[in-house]
């Protein structure tokens, strides 16, 4: 059998130590807050970084350097005979071209895959994939796989800040007057990689409930949940127990948020993500 290394992001949530069992090698984002800069799961960890968000409004992230990444590709090529990237979406950072730009310089040939998404759905396509690999799949089937993973995603949120999300480009300057004015909240989602409006909702009550009819829509097209929080876990749990009680067969999980999503988003924000007709 071929020998594989996955290369990603500090995005993927992934368990260091099943990292280091399954041969993925994360590579961390930065986090600046003030003047000090993080390196994200390794410097500092989700919770720690909402307790200092509060107190600081200079805060934002940054892709990976290259020159990360090549020390990395030029550690891998002589040890793996396959190398799989699978990144955070492609439309909110540049860390997939960032690898790949390092692989090529690193003369290392590289599958990319762009997971249109970060957090659970990519830790769940590099464990899927993990395990396809132990089944005996090639890198070919398994992005295939994956690739299926991708378009079969969904992710809603509904974001805490939308100050943060204007200054970030993810709302516009009239989005954000009207939505003050009406007290309106927003359902996002993620389309494609992109970061789109779904809905306008009058109170957060019924904003979280549109996400949970959502998630009903698919419920017999999947196996696992996961429910995200910046810093929120009361209203985080409060919906599990309603998942579970309507579903109880259907599997849940809570999440702290990756800090880049707080970021943008804000403390206090609220996250669904499934991925339907999944299975390993």
């Amino acid at each position: 059998m071929r020998s594989i290394a996955w290369v990603t992001d500090s995005t993927c949530t992934i368990d260091p130590f099943f990292a280091r069992d399954n041969h993925v090698y994360i590579v961390p984002l930065r986090l600046i807050v003030g003047e000090e800069v993080y390196r994200e799961s390794i410097d500092i960890s989700a919770e720690d970084f909402y307790e200092k968000m509060k107190n600081e409004s200079k805060i934002s992230s940054s892709q990976p350097p290259v020159g990360e990444f090549i020390e990395l590709y030029e550690q891998l090529k002589d040890k793996y005979d396959d190398v799989i990237a699978i990144h955070c979406s492609s439309e909110l950072s540049g860390t997939l071209h960032a690898s790949l730009q390092a692989a090529e310089i690193a003369e290392v040939n590289v599958v990319g895959i762009d997971s249109q998404a970060g957090a659970f759905p990519l830790r769940e396509m590099i464990e899927s994939g993990i395990e396809w690999y132990k089944q005996g799949d090639t890198v070919g089937v398994i992005k295939e796989k994956i690739q299926n993973m991708v378009q079969n995603l969904r992710f809603y949120l509904i974001p805490a800040s939308l100050h943060r999300l204007h200054s970030s480009g993810r709302v516009s300057g009239t989005q954000l007057a009207v939505s003050q004015l009406l007290r309106i909240h927003l359902l996002l989602r993620f389309d494609q990689g992109k970061i789109v409006v779904a809905e306008k909702i009058r109170t957060f009550k019924k904003a979280r409930q549109r996400m949970m009819d959502v998630l009903k829509e698919d419920i017999k097209k999947i196996r696992k949940v996961c429910i995200m929080h910046a810093n929120n876990e009361e209203d985080a749990k409060q919906m599990e127990q309603e998942i579970t009680s309507s579903h109880p067969s259907l599997q849940t999980e809570i999440m702290t948020f990756i800090p880049v999503v707080g970021i943008h988003a804000g403390e206090g924000t609220i996250a669904m993500s499934w991925i339907r007709n999944h299975t390993r």
